[in-house]
Order: C-alpha cells, then structure tokens, then sequence
C-alpha cells in the first residue's frame, strides 16, 4: 500500500461504465486502466456501476485488474468478478415483469418493443432491435409469457422505440408505475429500462459500502446520465464527465473531461496526485 503522504483518499471509487469510464467505442484507454490500478494500489476499493446486465460485465471488469465488484442492472445485481457469480438484491417474479409490460403497452407507441433481462439472458420481441442487447444471452421469442428464466427472475423490462425520446418515456412510464417500478434510462434513443421497486445504483452501492464499512462521505462517483443520479447525489462526492446529461451536470459537483477524453482518469490522477498516479 502507497505511503506517500498528501491529502486523504476516497475509501471507494464507483463509476458508471457506458458514456462515463468507456469511450464511444467501448474501449477502455491504458491511460484509464491505470488511474485504476493506481487507486487500487493506494487501498481505494474500485465498483463498477452499470446498466449493463452482469453477463456483459465480468469479461470487461477482469480485463481492467482493478475491479473486485460490479453492481449491475442499474442496482439489481451485485457480481463477484473473480467467479462470475452474481448475487440478486432486487428482482421481478415473472408475474410482475408481465404485468409491467401489459401496463406499459398501452402507453406507449404500437412500434415499441418490449424485453425482459434476468442478468444471465434476455428475451426479446421481434420489435426489440436486438443489437441493444450484447453477449450470448439473447433469445428471441414471439411472446414473452412463454419464456422461461434462468432462476424465474427477472432484474429488468425494457421497452425501445427509436422514434421516442427516451425521458419521455421515463416520464410516461412512472406515470403509470408509480412506485411499482424504477424507471429510467442510460442514453439509448428511446430505451428506458425498468427495474423493481428498491433497485437503484445509489441504494444498492449504499447496501455494500454498509457491507464493507464505508461511509457515504468517503465514496467519489463518475456518470453521465439519468440512471446515475441517485448515485451522484448520494456520494459525498460526484463528478460528472463533459459529455453527460445536462440533469447530471446541474447537480454534480465537479465536471472532468468528456469520456473519449479520459475524464475518470484525469479526475483519478488529480485526486491521487502525481507521486501516487505514478506508483503503479
């Protein structure tokens, strides 16, 4: 561990993936990769926090060195990196993720397609462009009440018109969920995506710093959009990265360089310093 004397270190750095620590082209810089060896060298427990379903994850968490933990499904799911096992906090039984979509329908536009993600696999309409959904997972079905999930969960329902504007649909659907659901959307055109009732990035990262003894105060965040905000307000402190969602740049309270800028790492660096940044 760093010894290096300098001003005190975040306990825990949590970061967004997608449009945050990721480019454009979903390509992670050395230059990221290192910042992030670097905290872990300094004893700063390093979580990923995506969207993303935990199959599209582990793969890109072991290549960065650093990452232990990822909290996945916008909060659904909390995956051990080294096994590939992920642990549900949250889930819909597939009564509920039916009905979600029953409720939805009529709401929305006749174009709109509709899929349900269980972390491990996803089933999708045929009107669900399937290239949203990355990894070995998909499964395409003609109606989702004759799929049968991994475990009889569900961490998500999704619903996709790329005609839409996706906080339209947000607002739309929360209109009708209520506090069934967490709604929200990550920065696909026309996607928002629903998690069960408790599921967000802040209550889950909350549910682990419990676990491993860290205090709010003590956790630095990175995003970029709609989905990251409870996570950003809930740290003691968020930076938003140049490219994010103008909602995520009137609340947080540090902006750093765009994401194809290396934004994370810049902001790592900094708050490491030079000797600490060059440790690793």
């Amino acid at each position: 561990m760093t010894t290096t004397s300098g001003p005190a270190l975040p306990k825990l750095i949590a970061t967004d993936l997608d449009g945050t620590l990721l480019r454009s082209d979903r390509s992670v810089s050395e230059r990221t990769c290192s910042a992030l060896k670097s905290c872990a060298a300094a004893g700063i427990e390093v979580v990923l926090v995506t969207a993303r379903p935990h199959r599209t994850v582990v793969e890109l968490a072991r290549g960065l060195g650093s990452v232990t933990t990822a909290i996945c499904a916008n909060g659904a799911a909390v995956l051990d990196v080294a096994t590939g096992v992920a642990e549900l906090v949250h889930s819909f039984q597939v009564e509920q993720a039916l009905a979600i979509v029953a409720d939805l329908r009529p709401v929305f536009s006749p174009r709109t397609g509709f899929a349900l993600e269980t972390g491990g696999e996803v089933f999708c309409e045929p009107g669900f462009r399937r290239g949203l959904v990355s990894g070995d997972g998909a499964v395409l079905t003609d109606d989702l009440r004759l799929a049968r999930p991994i475990g009889s969960r569900y961490v998500k329902v999704l619903a996709r018109d790329d005609s839409a504007n996706a906080d339209d649909m947000v607002t739309a659907a929360r209109s009708v969920l209520g506090d069934r659901a967490e709604s929200s959307q990550s920065g696909g055109r026309g996607l928002v995506e629903i998690a069960p009732r408790g599921a967000t990035k802040a209550g889950t990262l909350a549910w682990l710093c419990a676990r491993l003894g860290i205090d709010a105060q003590d956790v630095v965040t990175f995003g970029d959009m709609p989905n990251d905000l409870p996570m950003l307000t809930w740290a003691g402190t968020a930076y938003g990265v140049a490219n994010a969602h103008e909602d995520v740049l009137s609340v947080v309270d540090r902006v750093t360089a765009s994401n194809d800028e290396d934004g994370v790492a810049v902001a790592l660096e900094a708050l490491l310093g030079p000797e600490r940044a060059a440790s690793e």
